[in-house]
């Protein structure tokens, strides 16, 4: 049975690596000062508790505060007393020293203000080095060099000052706290000026804090220019704070608890709620999600929408019933989150990594999905969607690959998880320039026969510009697809670099290496389906790898059967055409008919050949159907280049050759195209 805290005071309770916590309920608890470091807290309850400072922690931090305070106030009068030298009308070497402090605090405060206190530290050494150069130029002798160093170490201090004042703004215990430490500061810092020196430095010294509060203000509102200041005042005021450190804290309820001081650094945060949690600003993150304020805020929130995660790390997290229409997750990492009736409408999903993500009820209509990272564990029960897009829109293409393909149809329910799966889990091989077909199909093989637990299986090739292509192969559950990808790519740059004549040697190993090849070339050279914008898409499902024994629905044993398959597929597509209106003039459906019996009943091509020579005559049929259509005829021009090359290693005298030399001409005109 679960442990029940519910609503008990718990300050300063030590239970550091508990393991009896999983599922306890700790809601409206006090938990300051309480430490969870190293223990077990799956599924535990903390809604609305108060995590943060006991109050003895929080009077020490005042007391600090006020300390660090009144120290940044003297610092801030010694740089006014190095500026109030200029005005030292008996000695020439205090003017120089106070004209000096002053350029050097000036450069400081404008590049800090602009670029951050780390940027303003940098800005005093250089300042400080040309003062003591010019002065050196001046040719002044020792007390010159005490000049620029008296300038150096005023700057320095003022530097010290204003990140002391940051973190001590950021660190106090609460509003009051802060309200202390700036009152403070700047009387302080008034009083010992003006008592020392004048009215002067205490103008300067004032200048200087509220240069002060301003970088303090900006570092809390999480300015990243300021994050040095943010860093160190968060540390700072998590030290005796609640401690989560090192926890387990996958599927815990922090619903509007009150965070601020806790430190979260190391722990496991997969699927953790933080709906309406009180200064989640103010946690130490470490290196989980929580370092990140857009994610911070969509977390709280729950609202997303039109927001820009752009290869952010979000696995592990829960945006369940979340508004994220529209936002942008492109390379993304939402492996293992909770995206339960999440809104995803019209999100764009490029290349986000899903593995083990929880889909449930999302809805995902007009959703991006190109090369999204699903997998078997993607849980998409009950995913609300009519209808995504394969590929992300372009201004000449703002609906690109729209699924289903007919804009008047739209997904029944369960129809999207039945359309997708066959997608599930496969490796993505990606060649973007100068691909070679042969060196494609050794390496492919090579893979195939290496690795036969992975049960490598092409499901599909896609065409994208002129000469990039994807492979997508399916693999067995649990396959290392990383180590799969780079095994492939190593072995296939090492093959593209041998010469034609090595390669050849090795495709006379197997002859199914010149069956893919060849169907690598068809995809690259026409497309199958359909064509838009710049990606042409080839379909090629049932290329099926069985370790190192052949290429079944292409060539092998099975040629004959799937030969026959294809002659019927093309006789499907030309019924699709009209007849010739004039029974003197053939039109397309005739020629293509006389064309796809001259290749069935040759005897000078081989098998392979006759295969992929009438999937170029199909996809000739299927173009036919709009000929003056300018993707149709750029589709019909690869093919009749695809079937030249088919043709061209057959003798001249060959019948076959012959026929075609009349045939494809014709086709080519009523195509438009010469």
């Amino acid at each position: 049975m679960a442990l029940d805290f519910s609503g008990q005071n718990l300050r300063g309770r030590n239970f550091k690596g508990r393991q009896d916590l999983v599922g306890a309920n700790f809601s409206y608890a006090d938990i300051r000062g309480a430490n969870f470091t190293n223990a077990n807290l799956r599924g535990t309850n903390f809604s609305h508790t108060k995590a943060g400072l006991q109050r003895r922690w929080a009077i020490f931090l005042v007391f600090v505060s006020l300390l660090l305070s009144g120290l940044s106030g003297c610092l801030w009068s010694v740089n006014g007393y190095l500026v109030s030298l200029i005005f030292d009308t008996s000695s020439l070497e205090n003017q120089i020293r106070g004209w000096t402090a002053l350029v050097v605090l000036i450069a400081f405060f404008f590049v800090t203000i602009c670029q951050g206190a780390v940027a303003g530290a940098g800005a005093v050494a250089v300042a400080g080095a040309l003062a003591v150069a010019v002065a050196v130029a001046g040719a002044l002798t020792s007390g010159g060099t005490r000049v620029g160093t008296g300038a150096l170490a005023g700057a320095g201090a003022g530097a010290l000052a204003v990140a002391v004042a940051g973190a001590l703004a950021l660190a106090g215990a609460g509003s009051r706290a802060r309200t202390l430490a700036v009152a403070g500061a700047l009387v302080l810092t008034v009083a010992l000026a003006i008592a020392k020196i004048g009215t002067v430095a205490g103008a300067l010294a004032v200048a200087g804090t509220l240069v002060s509060i301003y970088i303090s203000w900006r570092a809390i509102k999480g300015d990243q220019k300021h994050s040095l200041i943010r860093n160190i005042a968060i540390a700072f005021a998590a030290t005796g704070g609640t401690s989560f450190r090192g926890a387990d804290l996958t599927n815990a309820d922090f619903t509007q608890a009150t965070l601020k001081s806790t430190d979260l650094r190391n722990t496991i945060l997969i699927c953790s709620r933080w709906h309406q949690a009180k200064m989640l600003d103010r946690v130490r993150p470490g290196s989980t999600y929580l370092q990140n304020s857009q994610v911070r805020q969509l977390l709280v929130t729950g609202q997303g929408q039109d927001k820009n995660f752009y290869r952010e790390n979000l696995r592990g997290i829960n945006l369940q019933s979340a508004n994220l229409a529209d936002a942008s997750f492109i390379g993304a990492d939402l492996s293992e989150a909770n995206l339960q009736d999440a809104d995803l409408s019209r999100a764009k999903l490029k290349q986000t990594q899903l593995n083990a993500t929880d889909l449930t009820g999302a809805t995902l209509t007009g959703a991006y999905i190109e090369d999204w990272g699903i997998t078997n564990t993607t849980k998409l029960h009950g995913v609300r969607c009519e209808y995504v897009f394969m590929r992300l829109p372009t201004k000449e293409d703002p609906d690109p690959l729209r699924k289903p393909d007919n804009k008047q149809e739209v997904f029944a329910d369960g129809d999207f998880a039945d359309f997708i799966k066959p997608i599930f889990d496969t490796l993505n091989l990606y060649h973007n320039q100068g691909i070679d077909p042969r060196a494609v199909a050794i390496a492919f093989k090579n893979l195939a026969e290496n690795h036969p637990e992975a049960q490598l299986e092409i499901v599909a090739m896609e065409k994208r510009g002129e000469d990039k292509i994807l492979l997508r192969a399916k693999t067995a559950a649990g396959s290392d697809k990383s180590q799969l990808s780079a095994e492939y790519f190593d072995d296939y740059n090492q093959l593209k670099a041998l010469s034609q004549s090595q390669q050849l040697l090795l495709v006379e190993r197997d002859s199914y290496i010149s069956d893919l090849k060849n169907m690598i070339i068809t995809a690259l050279g026409q497309p199958k389906s359909y064509t838009q914008g710049n990606t042409i898409m080839s379909d090629i499902s049932g290329i099926n790898i069985q370790g190192s024994s052949n290429v079944s629905g292409i060539a092998g044993n099975n040629s004959v059967a799937n030969l026959g398959t294809i002659s019927g597929n093309v006789s499907i597509a030309l019924n699709q055409l009209p007849d010739a209106t004039d029974a003197d003039k053939p039109g397309i459906k005739e020629l293509l008919t006389q064309l796809q019996e001259i290749i069935s009943q040759s005897a000078d091509l081989p098998e392979t050949d006759k295969a992929d020579a009438l999937i170029q005559v199909e996809a000739l049929a299927e173009a036919g159907t709009n000929p003056q259509e300018s993707t149709n005829q750029k589709t019909a021009k690869n093919a009749i280049t695809m079937l030249k090359g088919i043709f061209s290693g057959l003798p001249a005298v060959a019948s076959l050759v012959e026929s075609t030399n009349n045939l494809l001409p014709a086709i080519a005109k009523l195509f438009g195209l010469g």
